[in-house]
């Protein structure tokens, strides 16, 4: 790494998985401060359903990018991206260790400058022969292609997710490496900082659902329908807004609008949660990192 770039520690992973305990230990034993990557914790009011840190959590650590925008002003990954470099560079020049945490692959890419480098190879004609084989010969068939030259990329890619079947095939016609390659080494080489990488993975699946399940009762226990009822009422939450994206705020709003049963959003906000880990988890393999699986019995990370 070049010796004008920060030196910063990235902590990502699931929610759920416990990266918010692990970076503050870490910043404790360091003299670090933490960077939140979280885009909805980014809002002001939004403290239950994003599960921000209390004051008692953070140990007397110092958190930057918690409550820092109306929930009524969309924010962006762009935003995101000037804003953490900003506070970055000024954890830095007070001699502290920047510890960047949290679950948001898309504000976290955007920082680093990571960016689909195999997005560079194109060959539009090739794109319109593997389309044509799909609506001829199936969607499976033109995912097992992928499967036989590219066995990552297929994994991570819905047999009828066309559009990414066919890119990942194109990229590898175009240049005969297959793109989960392509996008590590792009990974590894565009980084802005001088970045040490810790995802947390979970080989044992079912056991970081448990903990997201249990994370939501803990949030409905903690006032989740009081707090996102408020901000409704106040007018915080309206639908030209990301943040009534949130999970855990869209589900209990449509039970608070008489959409759906208390029970029902409850459900749903599980069943989002466990889906967006999913998804999660699949955005910090392609990171070139250190891989840190929590205890498959206790769940808490060793």
């Amino acid at each position: 790494m070049s010796k004008d770039k920060i030196k910063i520690l990235v902590i990502a992973g699931p929610t759920a998985s416990g990266k918010t305990a692990l970076s503050i230990e870490i910043a404790k034993r360091l003299d670090g401060e933490i960077v939140s990557c979280d885009s909805m914790q980014i809002y002001k009011e939004m403290i239950v359903g994003t599960a921000a840190p209390t004051e008692c959590e953070m140990r007397g650590v110092p958190h930057h990018m918690i409550g820092i925008c109306d929930p009524r002003v969309n924010y962006s990954a762009a935003d995101y991206s000037r804003d953490a470099a900003r506070t970055i560079s000024d954890i830095a020049s007070r001699g502290k260790y920047p510890i960047v945490c949290g679950g948001t692959g898309l504000y976290l890419d955007s920082l680093l400058k990571i960016s689909e480098f195999a997005d560079a190879h194109t060959d539009l004609k090739l794109r319109n022969e593997l389309k044509e084989f799909a609506e001829t010969h199936g969607n499976d068939a033109l995912h097992n292609r992928l499967s036989e030259v590219d066995p990552v990329s297929a994994k991570n890619i819905h047999p009828n997710n066309v559009k990414r079947v066919v890119r990942a095939l194109e990229i590898y016609e175009t240049t005969g490496k297959p793109k989960s390659v392509i996008d590590k080494e792009s990974i590894a080489d565009n980084m802005k900082y001088d970045a040490d990488i810790v995802t947390i993975d979970f080989l044992n699946r079912a056991r970081l659902y448990e903990r997201i399940n249990e994370r939501v009762d803990l949030m409905i226990n903690s006032g989740l329908e009081n707090e996102v009822r408020n901000l409704y009422d106040r007018g915080m939450l309206s639908d030209r807004t990301t943040a009534v994206q949130a999970i855990g705020y869209k589900e209990m709003l449509s039970y608070i609008k008489g959409e759906i049963t208390l029970s029902d959003s409850v459900e749903l906000i599980k069943k989002n949660t466990r889906n967006y880990a999913k998804r999660q988890l699949t955005w910090f393999r392609r990171y070139n990192s250190i891989s840190v699986v929590p205890d498959t019995d206790s769940g808490e990370i060793k």
